[in-house]
């Protein structure tokens, strides 16, 4: 499935001519022959703005979206058939760099030319050649790795509302992981903010890993095409290195949200009857095409992990609900959780994985999730009558379960290795069996005699007894 950036011969290149402009949407009426969907068309006074053909409105007329602003461009300037589609460059000379949508540069180095180019658009891998074994991918950070296992191979969704810190956690996973686990780390930041980047850049420099990692961005303020595209921009160097290099990739997507809202963008200028709160009647379709792409194969796995903005916190926005369905693990952050600083701010309640069954993480590893799980949900239960009441009020058993649960709150906190220089806590790396040891002592009432603070942002729980001296 290897390409090179393909060059149709000038004199066979069809020429057309803008006829409708309606920001990010333009369209085209061709004389020769249409051009094929997907295919890059160039216009503008030096052929700097760049189309995509995304339908043929009739025998004449193409319509394309926008993938570089099209300020300036007019009625009856020609539109150029560039003989191929968006493509990007792929292999090993693209580690460490950062790219456009359309293959470019942004980091202020040389570019690249020449050598393998894939295009953008590309099938999903058939069935009969997906890999069908089940593995748990380890992260180091507690609350996941006990409530929510992630899967290699699988897609993980981390939800939640503004400022509850998935950006934050989306960093500390690209750190943990590329530590533990050989292989490429991929980041796609669609809609993110210049900042964020420059953030994400030289975070990834301190820590030595940006030699191991592709970056991709269609930023904020970049055409709503190129935010729609930019994902799969970056699946494509992605599968290069999966079903060319035989390695696993670990593909970071930040915001999923982004680019359901660029399609929304999109739709709108594209005349489209608007679906159920606004959003675009072919979000499914539109989600699914990116989504299918990422999985594993005999060669090696994509494992995702997507931040999901979830507008006004509410989950059942149509966006939500169909990222939902395409994710093997759901990681929730609560904004309660984060105002009470409880971070990583994971709701324990509401975070699952479908592998959290003890055919597959073992039979000790999925009862003491649920014990964790029953011990938080009792604790929920109560908190109204000990608001009302006081906690002197509640049974013997009912005060216990009470101060265990919220030994188990604080366990689960976790200072990161990329928050160390403002919160001043020395960032850890939890292997699984010191999570899950923890929590049995927690639960079994070995650790009833140490205060609650002592199990605030730390990693092992042999550290809160480290605290008391023991």
């Amino acid at each position: 499935m290897s390409a090179v950036q393909p060059q149709a011969p000038a004199q066979a290149r069809p020429a057309g001519t803008i006829v409708a402009i309606a920001g990010g949407v333009v369209d085209a009426r061709f004389t020769g022959g249409l051009p094929p969907v997907h295919q890059k068309l160039t216009t503008g006074d030096r052929g700097e703005i760049v189309l995509e053909v995304v339908t043929h409105l009739n025998d004449a007329t193409v319509r394309c979206i926008a993938l570089t602003p099209t300020r300036g461009l007019f009625r009856g300037a020609p539109a150029v058939d560039s003989g191929g589609e968006i493509m990007v460059p792929v292999g090993q000379r693209t580690l460490g760099r950062i790219f456009n949508v359309l293959g470019e540069v942004i980091d202020g180095g040389e570019p690249i030319e020449g050598g393998e180019w894939w295009p953008i658009h590309r099938r999903p891998v058939p069935l009969r050649q997906r890999s069908t074994r089940t593995e748990v991918l380890a992260t180091g950070v507690k609350a996941i790795d006990l409530l929510a296992p992630l899967e290699r191979g699988g897609k993980a969704g981390l939800f939640g509302g503004a400022g509850v810190g998935k950006t934050v956690l989306l960093m500390e996973l690209i750190n943990n992981m590329l530590e533990q686990h050989s292989g490429v780390s991929m980041f796609a930041g669609i809609g993110e903010r210049t900042r964020e980047a420059e953030e994400l850049y030289r975070e990834l420099q301190d820590a030595n890993v940006l030699d191991q990692t592709v970056l991709f961005f269609g930023q904020m303020n970049e055409a709503p095409g190129a935010r729609q595209r930019i994902g799969h921009a970056a699946l494509s160097v992605a599968e290069y290195f999966r079903d060319e290099q035989h390695q696993d990739v670990l593909l970071l997507i930040d915001n999923i949200f982004r680019f359901v809202q660029a399609g929304q963008e999109v739709s709108g200028l594209m005349g489209h009857v608007p679906s159920r709160v606004g959003y675009q009647p072919t979000l499914d379709t539109e989600l699914a095409e990116l989504e299918e792409r990422i999985c594993s194969t005999q060669a090696g796995a994509i494992t995702s992990i997507q931040a999901v903005y979830v507008p006004a916190d509410d989950f059942t926005d149509p966006a939500a609900v169909a990222t939902f369905s395409h994710l093997s693990a759901t990681i929730v952050l609560s904004r309660r959780r984060a105002s009470e600083g409880l971070y990583p701010a994971i709701d324990s309640l509401e975070s699952n994985s479908s592998l959290l069954t003890p055919l597959i993480v073992g039979k000790r590893h999925y009862h003491l999730a649920q014990e964790v799980r029953s011990t938080l949900a009792q604790y929920e239960d109560l908190k109204d009558i000990i608001a009302m009441l006081g906690i002197d009020e509640l049974s013997q058993q009912d005060r216990r379960t009470v101060y265990r649960a919220r030994r188990l709150e604080r366990f689960m906190t976790q200072p990161f290795f990329t928050t160390e220089q403002f919160t001043g806590h020395t960032g850890r790396l939890v292997p699984l069996e010191q999570t899950l040891e923890g929590c049995e002592r927690i639960l079994s009432g070995e650790l009833d005699d140490h205060p609650e603070s002592a199990f605030y942002m730390i990693g092992a729980v042999d550290e809160a007894l480290e605290e008391q001296g023991e």
